[in-house]
């Protein structure tokens, strides 16, 4: 008989957090489902519910807990009965669960830290040549070209590497002149012989090129070319026999050791990636290796549509896999800054209108608290407001823990149901009704037909739905007249037997902030 009952128990507490969780999107559906005088009796009772041994401070409307009353009673605000707070309580914005409940449902607890985040910024970009390793192989006399070495653009080449065989008369020239004076003895003629040495380097003889001529004692018809640096001929401007003009580029070879990759960076998020702070990147060719590479420069040209601005990361590149073209994502990880609260980012619960923490009372229960946030990097995310050090927070199962107070009314109401169950009530337990479980959800209308309502919802976390437009069987009792397409709702809903969802209320947004908002 005891098994049984403890089986009864836990069940009871299970479906008290589901219904709980569907309630919060309607108050008044508690009211329309609940006869009028078994709901005034939970409130006038309420002293013999979980907080039976506390003291009763004042009765309120959860919708206007501004407004306080000292007796039980009907709202004047509200179709609803009124709820008792209890000492400890006034806040106004904590939900009890008993700790049996809590330690089933896997609700974790954290603590508010002091932390010095590494700001962390994902973008993506593309791989471009260094320009800062290029190399220009230029004629600074006329010729022409007896012999081409390297025939194709974009072929790799080494430093050293012969490029073209050139043939010119004016190197012939100086060259002869040098041999001439190589045998010179006199102080001028040494002179002399410097100046003419000078004049091959100057006229883009290659060194390689006057070395033979001082130890072989003879000039060579042509001259070879050779690769300045390692890299890629990105520009051939001359063919085998082809003519060339003093000054005309020959040659274009840009270097691979290192590679720059330009990247877009929205310009509110500037700040968080300054010059010289390291980024991680990643190349879709190849999958598990990661480049080092810093940022190099933030361009001063900001795209007016799109309102990003270009960043310049240089990469190392030392054994030329990223070759220009390639995409990559990137990940900066700026400079950490100074300690400052931090909280793990699973805490916060962003609703789009604002952000809220749950946090855990010492004597048990919790609290709501609207925080203002930072930063987010490595799991973590920065408290500007709302927080103190210390205090204890909910990691896991916000979503059970709803901060609305018609839900913390009715929580408290159906707890206290649960942990006053007897093994005595098997037999009731037993045939009781199924109790239908409802999901939470807000959403915009997006059609209307008898047969059907569709909604762009956003996620539902009861469901683990992620936002969707999806259709709705319409409520049983139809839809008010103020419901139109466009409208901004709140609504519950549940599963039908047989397939599909069907709403069970509805109420528009506005609505429920302007009663909210009531004095």
């Amino acid at each position: 008989m005891t098994n049984t009952g403890s089986g009864a128990i836990k069940w009871i507490a299970a479906a008290v957090v589901l219904v709980g969780l569907g309630v919060a999107g309607g108050y008044w559906w508690a009211h329309r489902t609940m006869p009028s005088d078994e709901f005034a009796a939970m409130g006038a009772n309420a002293g013999n519910a979980p907080g039976g041994n506390r003291k009763v401070l004042y009765w309120h409307d959860p919708m206007v807990p501004s407004a306080k009353f000292d007796k039980p009673g009907k709202s004047p605000f509200m179709d609803m009965q009124l709820v008792p707070v209890y000492a400890g309580e006034e806040g106004g914005a904590a939900v009890r669960v008993s700790p049996t409940v809590t330690q089933n449902l896997g609700i974790r607890v954290g603590l508010v830290e002091k932390a010095a985040l590494r700001p962390r910024l994902r973008a993506v970009g593309s791989i471009v040549f260094d320009e800062e390793s290029l190399e220009l192989v230029q004629a600074r006399v006329e010729g022409y070209v007896t012999r081409l070495r390297v025939k194709a653009p974009l072929e790799r080449v080494r430093r050293g590497q012969p490029l073209a065989d050139i043939l010119s008369p004016d190197w012939i020239a100086a060259q002869e002149e040098y041999l001439v004076l190589l045998g010179a003895q006199s102080e001028r003629g040494h002179s002399i012989r410097t100046a003419a040495r000078q004049r091959l380097v100057v006229l883009g003889v290659p060194e390689t090129t006057i070395q033979a001529i001082e130890m072989n004692r003879k000039t060579e018809a042509t001259t070879t070319l050779l690769a300045p640096i390692d890299g890629v001929v990105t520009e051939l401007a001359v063919r085998e026999g082809s003519v060339f003009m003093a000054g005309a580029p020959l040659f274009r070879i840009n270097g691979l050791k290192s590679v720059w990759v330009d990247a877009q960076v929205p310009e509110a998020q500037v700040s968080m990636i300054p010059m010289g702070s390291t980024v991680e990147v990643r190349a879709t060719a190849w999958p598990g290796t990661t480049f080092k590479g810093r940022v190099a420069a933030l361009l001063p040209d900001v795209n007016l549509e799109t309102r990003t601005l270009p960043a310049r990361i240089v990469v190392d590149n030392s054994d030329f896999k990223l070759v220009p073209g390639m995409f990559v994502s990137l990940e900066f990880v700026g400079m950490p800054g100074e300690p400052q609260l931090a909280v793990p980012s699973e805490a916060v619960i962003t609703t789009g209108e604002r952000n809220v923490v749950i946090v855990a009372r010492n004597e048990g229960g919790f609290d709501v608290a609207d925080v203002a946030v930072g930063v987010t990097a490595d799991g973590q995310t920065a408290i500007l407001s709302g927080l103190q050090e210390g205090q204890s927070i909910v990691l896991s199962g916000q979503f059970l823990i709803d901060s609305e107070a018609s839900l913390k009314s009715t929580v408290s109401r159906l707890t206290a149901v649960a942990e006053n169950a007897s093994p005595t009530d098997d037999a009731t337990t037993e045939t009781r009704a199924p109790t239908r479980v409802l999901h939470l959800a807000q959403g915009t209308l997006t059609a209307i037909t008898p047969e059907e309502v569709t909604l762009a919802h956003d996620p539902v976390p009861s469901l683990q739905w992620g936002a969707m437009t999806m259709a709705f069987k319409p409520p049983a009792t139809g839809l008010a007249a103020a419901l139109k397409v466009g409208s901004r709702v709140t609504f519950s809903f549940a599963p039908e037997d047989q397939g599909g969802y069907r709403i069970d209320s509805i109420t528009l947004l506005d609505e429920l902030r302007a009663a909210e908002s009531k004095p």
